[in-house]
């Protein structure tokens, strides 16, 4: 049995995932927009911070979320920003699918990272992405763009948002030119932590 498609991002209270600007992304919003997930021992031990972190809910909620995706798709730009930033094992340990104009041939990364580039839209990204999940599920791990054409196009089964107490003002907002008319949410899970308000939605068609 296929596994879901999900999304899985942390948003500001004005609804905000990241800057304009990929040179303000590790700026103090993002990194205040981030406050929650940073110091989980999960995140630290995955990209080789060091030993140590926090345990709790907000961590357990990360290592679900990793556990539970076989394959990512993201964006190009999202992955331009990544490749400068992510450790030399990337952070996903499973195959990424870049939706892209650019011919690139895919890049293995230790830690059992694949990127594969897909040049002819996100339906052949996601198409590969399941068959490499298998059981699994997929995640659409970015940027907000690439979200958002799948929320639209009807290929998305789950929202998973961390709200957090941070008010961007500009920005990339998550669902700036939504398909309002055609997305209707389910509640499944609404859980607070001492940082952030973890919610999940199921989607159906209206």
């Amino acid at each position: 049995m296929a596994g879901k498609v999900f999304f899985s991002v942390s948003m500001s209270l004005d609804g905000f995932i990241a800057p304009e600007s990929l040179e303000d992304l590790m700026g103090q919003q993002w990194m205040e927009l981030q406050a929650w997930l940073l110091p989980q021992r999960f995140v630290r031990e995955n990209l080789k911070l060091g030993e140590g972190g926090e345990e709790g809910r907000d961590n357990d909620i990360v290592r679900e979320t990793f556990d539970r995706t076989g394959a990512s798709v993201m964006g190009k730009r999202m992955f331009d920003a990544g490749e400068q930033a992510w450790p030399e094992e990337a952070p996903f340990h499973t195959p990424v699918f870049v939706v892209t104009h650019e011919k690139r041939d895919h890049w293995e990364r230790p830690g059992g990272t694949n990127f594969h580039f897909v040049n002819d839209g996100i339906e052949a990204a996601l198409d590969q992405a399941r068959e490499a999940a298998g059981h699994r599920d997929v995640r659409i791990a970015g940027g907000g763009a690439t979200i958002l054409e799948y929320v639209n196009a009807g290929l998305i089964d789950e929202f998973s948002i961390a709200l957090s107490p941070v008010l961007f003002g500009s920005g990339i907002r998550l669902f700036e030119g939504v398909d309002a008319g055609r997305v209707a949410l389910e509640p499944v899970r609404a859980e607070s932590t001492e940082r952030v308000i973890h919610l999940t939605y199921a989607v159906r068609e209206r």
